[in-house]
């Protein structure tokens, strides 16, 4: 069971990955592919039925992993404090910056929260990559299964690492290259006249330097976290997901090429799953290494809940997850095509 709760997490957070990355890309582009008023209205219309449900997936993902690995929640939350609160006070900044905007008729008031909408999500898209790289690269984890990291150290990954070093702010700043390429390509199919066009113009250039960013992340990851090698050597099964990845990527060029907006966003909705899925089967049965010694891991097995309380919970899970999928399902049919102007 505990690796079946396992693959049902990492389906939950790339659910939340895919769906909200993309309108966490349109935020991060919001100030460059609009030029006026009209044209940043278009960009938060595009998103506007579908960002907070998105977000709900976050939660979602959230109660799993308490359910399921609680050893690993209340390890996490803890050590990872400073930084979750900082990503929470982004979500709530992005959150009012959307909803609070069109509430007064007025230039500054716009630019003040279209500033705040911009900045949040260009931030928690880093900092949700710079969490993605702590996971990969470890933390310094006691023999309780505990642990403190601060904000930065020496800046170097190693026996005394920081939230913020060389190697997580490289997979942040690929994170926030990445689901920006996504948002790009989100806008540019729901928008029409300059936005897509300019959406389309940071889609093309964004591509390459997010292939760039995939060949850093993956060089250095494999050089930082030994396991992953290990993992990929000893099951070469597992090279199916960095293949599908890079056949994403291929076919959302292609796509792009050949002006096939709905095809090219969804080969880069592969290229996001398959890249996740490359780090959480890699790092498996870990789910969070230990930088000081690899018998302290947390690991599927040492972190689970008991085996009666995953079962039940299974049977529970299958009917939620129906219906949440079901529902999001509805909402983007009901919104599909492009933005009314």
């Amino acid at each position: 069971m505990e690796t079946i709760w396992f693959c049902i997490v990492a389906v939950m957070l790339a659910a939340y990955v895919l769906l909200d990355g993309f309108d966490l890309g349109a935020g991060a582009i919001h100030l460059f592919a609009a030029r006026d008023d009209a044209e940043r209205r278009s960009i938060i219309a595009s998103i506007g039925p579908v960002w907070d449900g998105n977000e709900v997936w976050l939660l979602a993902a959230g109660g799993t992993l308490y359910f399921a690995f609680p050893g690993l929640y209340a390890s996490g939350f803890s050590g990872f404090y400073l930084a979750l609160m900082i990503v929470l006070w982004l979500l709530m900044l992005r959150g009012l910056s959307i909803e609070l905007r069109s509430h007064f008729e007025n230039p500054l008031w716009h630019s003040f929260w279209d500033a705040i909408f911009g900045g949040s999500s260009a931030l928690i898209a880093i900092f949700y990559g710079a969490a993605l790289g702590n996971v990969v690269r470890g933390v310094p984890l006691n023999k309780d299964g505990f642990f403190f990291v601060p904000l930065w150290t020496n800046f170097q990954p190693g026996p005394n690492p920081g939230i913020i070093d060389w190697y997580t702010v490289l997979v942040g700043v690929s994170a926030l290259l990445v689901l920006t390429l996504h948002g790009a390509l989100w806008v540019m199919l729901k928008t029409t006249g300059q936005v897509a066009i300019r959406a389309r113009a940071i889609a093309s250039t964004g591509y390459w330097a997010v292939c760039a960013a995939v060949l850093l992340i993956s060089v250095a990851s494999f050089s930082i976290q030994p396991h992953l090698a290990e993992s990929f050597v000893g099951h070469p099964w597992l090279w199916v997901f960095p293949l599908v990845a890079a056949a994403g990527l291929i076919g959302l060029w292609l796509c792009l090429s050949a002006n096939v907006d709905l095809w090219a966003f969804l080969c880069s909705g592969v290229f996001i799953v398959a890249l996740l899925c490359s780090a959480a089967f890699g790092l498996y049965p870990n789910v969070l290494p230990s930088v000081t010694d690899p018998n302290l891991s947390l690991t599927i097995h040492n972190v689970a809940a008991p085996g009666y309380g995953l079962r039940v919970g299974f049977a529970w899970w299958i009917p939620a997850f129906i219906l949440a999928t079901s529902y999001s399902f509805v909402v983007y049919r009901h919104f599909r095509g492009k933005v009314q102007s």
